[in-house]
């Protein structure tokens, strides 16, 4: 999701975001990226409501203060040509939040550090086959970094890093291990006015497994295991300055994943500044 713009910070006042994020996997892969005889469908359809404030106080060297709040809603379902269906929950999923998110924006550069947290507001029970949410508390370091390859900017290439660090599931006594995951973009601007401003270009994200998975019913075997998920696709996005508004559209393939299912995603996303300036 941070594909795109990521190191640039928005206008003083508040933005809502929402992302429509559906994600499909139909296959499996072991630990070697070989494609597993036996596979299922894992497919979640999310809805996410963002709401983001940045402040227009006046901090050393420049920097802005801001945060964000996101409450997602999501289906999920995944099936076994084996066991058949295995869970499908709908509803409140685990929410995010980004107290601290420090920005700077220069002339040709622009950059965020954040610090944040997914809380398991989702419902989680231990083997059941209903869970929306992750059972466990995630602490979060990243970054963004946004840069303008010409003086037009009209080209612009974007990254965004995420390290993830996952506390013990409730319930089950698993820690996850921990993760880290990179998003990036390559923009050209097509249309740059007042009213409009379209950009295209290409996508993608990588992640892994860091470290190990542990716990009591976590086998030597699967704590070697490390997951590696590899993407890319295209984006289109549309802003429109005098109604401080955006529209976008994401694409993404997934390949040569490891030890996960691999699939496609699709993202569209919209956004609209209240009381930005």
């Amino acid at each position: 999701m941070g594909t795109i713009n990521s190191g640039v910070t928005a206008r003083p006042g508040f933005t809502y975001i929402n992302q429509l994020l559906f994600y499909s996997r139909d296959h499996a892969r072991d630990d070697d990226g070989n494609a597993l005889p036996v596979t299922g469908d894992n497919d979640v359809l999310m809805d996410l409501n963002t709401l983001a404030w940045t402040s227009n106080w006046s901090l050393p060297g420049g920097t802005t203060f801001s945060a964000s709040a996101t409450i997602p809603v999501a289906r999920n379902s995944l099936t076994s040509d084996l066991a058949g269906d295995i869970s499908g929950g709908g509803g409140l999923a685990d929410s995010y939040f980004l107290p601290l998110i420090f920005g700077w924006n220069r002339d040709r550069f622009a950059m965020r550090a954040m610090y944040g947290f997914l809380a398991p507001t989702g419902h989680f029970q231990p083997g059941g086959n209903d869970n929306v949410g992750s059972g466990y508390w995630t602490h979060t370091l990243s970054s963004g970094q946004t840069w303008y390859l010409t003086d037009d900017r009209r080209f612009v290439l974007s990254a965004f890093e995420v390290y993830e660090f996952h506390t013990t599931q409730e319930g089950t006594g698993t820690r996850p291990g921990q993760t880290i995951n990179l998003d990036f973009s390559v923009m050209g601007t097509f249309a740059n006015s007042p009213g409009l401003s379209f950009q295209a270009g290409i996508v993608g994200y990588v992640q892994r497994q860091t470290t190990a998975k542990s716990g009591p019913g976590v086998t030597a075997e699967a704590a070697a295991d490390r997951y590696a998920v590899n993407a890319g696709g295209l984006a289109v996005n549309a802003s429109f300055p005098q109604r401080k508004a955006s529209l976008g559209l994401r694409l993404f393939k997934e390949f040569s994943n490891r030890s996960t299912y691999q699939g496609y995603a699709v993202q569209l996303s919209g956004s609209i500044g209240v009381g930005s300036r």
